[in-house]
């Protein structure tokens, strides 16, 4: 039988969640052309999110074309326009010759590299030289606009991974260009997100960067308890068993709502589940993940200097004021530098989260390790 609980890949239909009004939001500012950009920590489902709004919205308009293009392992400009070119021709195309045809019409300066496959979902390659693209960008960067006029279309590019931008050279130029061309756009529109928050904060919320207040802000936040309660009895009711409200609450608490885990915990239930999950079938699923992980956890703590663990160890105490001389002493903190060193260093490595001045782990069952494994056995 096939589990009924998805993780680390897009969720749909059935196991999409809640999050009923961000993606009316996102439908909205999709089929009117409004920028967005979505921040949240990493594996909370803004990738599940924007495939689920861009579905709807081109079911809405069939005039609307959405473009997916995912910067993950996108290190330089030249990539970048290689990529979003290849991407625009093949979502705004229906059949692979007249993505050729795209390919040769859109560009008078560049020539385009074009190779066929055999499966039109990745058929068109499309590539360039890399010394004429430096010197004529202007061509890609407008691709969307020339497609959509010519077309008579809207489109969506939807951007993941946007803060990977970071790592080009002079990424401030960069950004600086993009938003010179996108902002003139009529007809298209950008939905940008990564899994990377502060850096997202950085790029979107600093006055002194190119895209501030580039499009609406939407902030995710947790799936509320009710809404996951809901979802995992309906799922396991779908597979002909059951789980008690008490069983369904406890994932949601010893997840912390965080969606990714939560689906993996309900999975992790409900195999080990004959009929009716229950309380203490939670708590062995939850052991058993905690241990899955405790490798991991292992080497990241690993990586972690003595006054960062020092901090961690207060965080996780519920300690208010860190910073007082009484909490610094108890637990070996040198300074109130430290403090502040500590915890930057620890929201660029995703450890922490910072939301409006509260600080918070990003990964709840690393939290629970440190807690429960790490600090008890020091």
């Amino acid at each position: 039988m096939e589990t009924p609980f998805i993780f680390g890949k897009i969720a749909t239909d059935n196991n999409f969640t809640d999050r009923e009004t961000e993606t009316s939001n996102l439908v909205q500012n999709f089929t009117s052309l409004i920028n967005t950009i979505i921040i949240s920590p990493r594996r909370w489902g803004k990738s599940s999110l924007v495939s689920k709004a861009a579905n709807l919205a081109m079911a809405q308009d069939s005039k609307l074309r959405i473009c997916h293009i995912d910067l993950f392992n996108v290190r330089s400009e030249e990539h970048f326009y290689s990529m979003l070119a290849q991407k625009l021709i093949t979502a705004t195309s229906s059949k692979w010759e007249e993505a050729v045809d795209s390919a040769r019409a859109f560009f008078s300066h560049l020539v385009p590299k074009i190779s066929i496959g055999t499966d039109f979902s990745n058929e068109v390659s499309i590539d360039f030289d890399l010394e004429e693209v430096k010197k004529t960008p202007d061509e890609v960067l407008d691709l969307a606009e020339k497609i959509a006029k010519k077309k008579g279309l809207k489109i969506i590019i939807c951007v993941d991974e946007f803060q990977n931008i970071a790592e080009f050279t002079d990424p401030d130029y960069f950004q600086r260009k993009l938003r010179s061309h996108w902002q003139q756009h009529q007809n298209v529109a950008y939905c940008l997100y990564g899994s990377k928050r502060h850096m997202m904060m950085e790029v979107f919320t600093n006055s002194s960067k190119p895209f501030y207040k580039f499009g609406n802000l939407m902030f995710l936040n947790k799936i509320d308890t009710v809404h996951l309660v809901a979802f995992f009895k309906k799922r396991f009711n779908d597979t002909g068993k059951k789980i008690t409200d008490e069983a369904s609450e406890l994932i949601a608490t010893l997840t912390d709502k965080h969606p990714y885990y939560a689906q993996q915990l309900a999975q992790l239930s409900w195999l080990r589940t004959k009929e009716l999950c229950t309380v203490n079938i939670v708590n062995e699923a939850h052991t058993a993940l905690v241990e899955q992980l405790s490798l991991l956890f292992v080497t990241i703590t690993e990586s972690l200097t003595t006054q960062q663990l020092n901090y961690l160890k207060a965080l996780i105490a519920g300690e208010k004021s860190i910073g007082s001389t009484e909490v610094m002493s108890r637990y070996k903190i040198s300074s109130t530098t430290s403090i502040y060193r500590s915890k930057t260093a620890l929201i660029k490595n995703d450890i922490l989260d910072n939301k409006a001045g509260e600080i918070s782990f990003q990964d709840p069952i690393y939290a629970y390790w440190l807690k429960n494994v790490y600090f008890q056995s020091a």
